[in-house]
């Protein structure tokens, strides 16, 4: 390993803040022999924070004291963080004191209150009386052994956003996080020395991977942001020379606008992966055209089988990375019938050594696989040219429409290019007459806002079908979208039938 070779090569770059692979080994050594000492071997151990370069050491020190470690998202609040540390037994919790004006130690009083069995909080970055501080963990005792870890054992428990339900924790293995990562150093143009720009929230499965993963196998460095700002992101650029990002498209979008406004095309950037939300075909084309020697692609993945597929990686190919989500990496791919497809699409369903070992509790596992062990991931999708994906959307998200199935994704990619529409999301509204009716949630790019009117204009000149445009027109300041860019249809949905239950 380039670690063993190379003890002061540098991993993470947080700010100021260089750590190289022999203080991590120390650190996270040291705090897994404190974790150890505290509970048995196999216990959750969560964390609450940014992406600060703390977290790399608490990650690799619950790996190496054989625990499950537990990313949360620092966004979420009392409801959701409750959940979490009571679903997963969770025996110690590290938090920041503030972040973004946010009191975190208040908020996991309240809930440690509701907890039979709260776990331990640890201070990261802070002090507050009456809980641990992460430097004192840091001291722990030498002469504790540390375990024998099987590498098919659960690692890391994340979990779904909940739009099927409840939230849903899904468990990786070292052996599946590790193939993921070799998947990414051979596929994604990684040469020893590159550095990963880290905007994602490491809570979810991307960015944990570019974060603590691919440093240590890959040879590169992660330089990481705890919060996106494009214009840091360009400047990082100069000063620290990133080559590689991942991100939904509003970090694309943003990205491409603050270097056009820096006057740079980024020269440094060799590859951006795109995905996690709706990616319009034109903004692959153009950033690809900006960005003077990078690749520029659509992926698709889940956090039960990541990175399903790896892109259109070669630079002369613009059309596939634009209009497909790419061929398959080291998953197997198959389309399998679904009521709610299109002719000529299925239900995509992926297996492969990247794929979760399961979910944390069992009964969530009924009809998550099909008999010869595939997941079931719900989306739809279709082939084109032989071996390139392209997600047509979620089967739970068609319209039925007088028998008709309408995907939403495909009056999305046409509707983004309408000169008065900034973010555009189509949503299915239950309707008397149709039984349901496709309802295009809006946020307008100036004055005046497009009307319904505007919208069939445009999508007839555009050749879409006439049972496809939409019957309603809701205006919107924003959209919801949670930490990975994706839009929150079941929540915009829910906003408008209950605006429309009041008037």
């Amino acid at each position: 390993m380039t670690s063993q070779l190379n003890p002061e090569r540098v991993l993470i770059i947080d700010g100021a803040h260089r750590l190289d692979c022999r203080t991590l080994h120390d650190q996270a050594t040291s705090l897994a022999q404190s974790i150890l000492a505290r509970m048995p071997a196999g216990s959750v151990v969560s964390f609450m924070l940014p992406n600060w370069h703390e977290a790399a050491i608490i990650y690799h020190a619950a790996s190496l004291a054989g625990m499950v470690v537990h990313p949360i998202l620092p966004s979420l609040r009392d409801r959701d963080l409750l959940f979490a540390l009571q679903d997963t037994a969770s025996r110690m919790v590290f938090i920041p004191v503030q972040f973004r004006n946010h009191d975190f130690v208040a908020m996991l009083g309240r809930v440690a209150a509701q907890l039979p069995a709260p776990p331990e909080i640890v201070l990261v970055r802070g002090h507050e009386g009456g809980h641990t501080q992460f430097a004192t963990l840091l001291h722990g005792d030498p002469a504790q052994a540390l375990p024998h870890v099987d590498p098919d054992a659960a690692r890391i428990v994340l979990y779904t956003s909940g739009t099927t339900g409840r939230p849903k924790g899904v468990l990786h293995s070292h052996n599946s996080l590790h193939a993921l990562a070799r998947q990414i150093g051979d596929n994604w143009l990684v040469a020893e020395g590159d550095r990963f720009l880290v905007p994602s929230p490491i809570s979810h499965i991307g960015g944990s991977i570019y974060a603590f993963e691919c440093p240590l196998l890959l040879g590169v460095t992660a330089v990481l942001m705890d919060r996106w700002n494009a214009d840091e992101a360009v400047r990082l650029a100069s000063t620290e020379r990133w080559t590689h990002m991942a991100g939904a498209t509003p970090f694309l979008e943003q990205l491409l606008a603050a270097s056009r406004s820096a006057d740079t095309r980024l020269p440094n950037l060799k590859l951006f992966i795109c995905g996690g939300a709706s990616v319009p075909p034109s903004l692959i084309r153009e950033a690809a055209g900006h960005f003077s020697q990078a690749v520029v692609t659509r992926v698709y993945g889940s956090t039960e089988v990541p990175v399903t597929t790896i892109g259109s990686v070669d630079r002369g190919d613009v059309a596939h990375a634009a209009t497909t989500d790419g061929r398959a990496g080291i998953a197997g791919i198959k389309l399998a019938a679904h009521p709610g497809a299109p002719q000529g699409e299925g239900e995509i369903r992926a297996r492969g050594p990247q794929m979760f070992v399961g979910y944390l509790h069992a009964e969530d596992e009924a009809g998550a696989f099909d008999e010869e062990g595939y997941f079931c991931t719900g989306d739809l999708g279709r082939w084109e040219d032989g071996d390139y994906l392209v997600v047509t959307g979620r089967a739970k998200d068609i319209i039925i429409r007088l028998g008709e199935n309408i995907a939403p994704k495909e009056i999305e990619d046409v509707l983004i290019h309408h000169p008065a529409i900034a973010e555009i999301a189509i949503v299915g509204l239950p309707d008397a007459r149709t039984g349901e009716r496709a309802c295009a949630v809006i946020v307008p790019a100036g004055d005046p806002a497009p009307t319904l009117a505007d919208l069939r204009v445009f999508l007839e000149a555009q050749g879409l079908a006439r049972f496809k445009f939409p019957e309603q027109v809701v205006l919107q300041d924003n959209l919801p979208r949670n930490d990975a860019g994706k839009i929150l249809k079941d929540r915009l949905r829910a906003a408008i039938l209950a605006k429309m239950k009041k008037q």
